[in-house]
C-alpha cells in the first residue's frame, strides 16, 4: 500500500499532503487535549509493534505494496486522533528511515492510511458496536473496523494511482482492493485478538479506549 515516488502526479500529491498535514494538525490538537502522561508509553509501544507489522511487505500490481495496517487496533485501543498521529509517525520513518513508500508520495500514504484508514475504522466500529451490543458483536465490530480500514486505505491508493495516470483503474483497483479485502480479513482477525487480549491486562487508558464502549 506504500506509494513510491513518481507514482502521482504533482494536483495529487500536493492536494494530500496538504489534507495530511491538515488533519495532523488538528490530531495534536486534540490529543493534547486529551493525552496524560499514563497514555505517552502506550502510544509508542503501539507505534512500535505498527511499525513491525507493516514492515512486512509483499509486491503489489502497479508497483505499490501490500501490508498490514493497524489502524484499526491503535483507533480502538487509544482513539482516532492518537491512532493517526501514530500511523503517520511510522510512516514517515518508514519513509525515511527505510525507503518504504515515496517522500514525494508520503502526503497520500498518509491521507490513505493515517487519516482514511482510522476514520474508515473509527465509524464502522462505533456504527456496529452501537448496534450489536453483546460481547461476540463487539468482536465483529471490531473485526469490521479493521477489514473495512485496510480496504479504504487500499481502494483510494488505487483511485490515487488511477487520477495520476500511473496505472488504470481498471488494473489497479482490483489489484489493491482484491489483495486488501484478503489482508483485512486477517488483520481483522489479529485486531480482535489483540484489543481482547490487552483490555484483559488492562493497557488501554478507558478516557480513549473506544472498545469498550462508544462515546
Amino acid at each position: 500500500m506504500h506509494i513510491p515516488d513518481g507514482f502521482l502526479d504533482a494536483k495529487t500529491w500536493i492536494s494530500t499532503a496538504a489534507l495530511s498535514a491538515g488533519a495532523i494538525g488538528y490530531s495534536i490538537k486534540k490529543s493534547r487535549e486529551e493525552l496524560n502522561e499514563r497514555q505517552v508509553p502506550k502510544l509508542g509501544i503501539m507505534a512500535a509493534f505498527i511499525f513491525a507489522a507493516q514492515m512486512v511487505n509483499f509486491p503489489v500490481a502497479g508497483g505499490t505494496s501490500g501490508h498490514l495496517l493497524g489502524a484499526a487496533l491503535a483507533t480502538i485501543l487509544l482513539g482516532p486522533w492518537n491512532a493517526c498521529i501514530i500511523i503517520s509517525t511510522v510512516l514517515v520513518i518508514q519513509c525515511l528511515g527505510f525507503q518504504d513508500g515515496g517522500i514525494t508520495a508520503l502526503g497520500g500514504n498518509i491521507f490513505n492510511m493515517a487519516l482514511l484508514g482510522v476514520t474508515a475504522a473509527f465509524l464502522v466500529f462505533k456504527v456496529f458496536s452501537g448496534i450489536l451490543k453483546s460481547p461476540a458483536g463487539r468482536n465483529i465490530s471490531m473485526f469490521l473496523a479493521a477489514w473495512a480500514s485496510v480496504f479504504a486505505a487500499s481502494a483510494m491508493a488505487a483511485v490515487e494511482l488511477s487520477i495520476s495516470g500511473t496505472v488504470p483503474f481498471s488494473i489497479a483497483f482490483p489489484a489493491m482492493a482484491g489483495w486488501h479485502a484478503v489482508i483485512g480479513a486477517g488483520e481483522g482477525i489479529i485486531t480482535v485478538v489483540a484489543v481482547n487480549y490487552v483490555n484483559k491486562l488492562g493497557f488501554a487508558d478507558e478516557k480513549s479506549n473506544i472498545s469498550s464502549g462508544v462515546k
